[in-house]
């Protein structure tokens, strides 16, 4: 996979992880691409993809550290917290599978 420039492969990154990541909400699905989180976790897991090996504990620590308002803004919860297991395993999938195409 060859890119012309950072910007179209974070782009990539981000619509690869917003068409297959999503929140679960009383089993009620929200991709990421509609809760607009996907670019945001793009622009936060791509340098670690050109940097090191991607590996569970360095996606759960970054997921932990980013805040998701809810109740427009009375609350905020970790976006780890609104991850099923098996969909935080499915994202560690899609990045190294990315990584190993750049």
């Amino acid at each position: 996979m060859a890119y012309s420039g950072t910007t179209e492969a974070i782009e990539s990154l981000a619509a690869e992880i917003g068409e297959n990541i999503y929140i679960d909400v009383a089993k009620w699905h929200l991709y990421l691409r509609d809760a607009h989180l996907h670019t945001l976790l793009a622009e936060r897991f791509y340098p670690m993809l050109t940097d090191s090996k991607i590996d569970e504990s360095k996606v759960t620590e970054t997921l932990r550290n980013i805040p998701v308002k809810l109740g427009g803004g009375k609350r905020e919860l970790p976006l780890s917290d609104l991850l099923p297991s098996s969909v935080q395993s499915n994202l560690v999938e899609i990045l190294e599978e990315y990584q190993r195409k750049l």
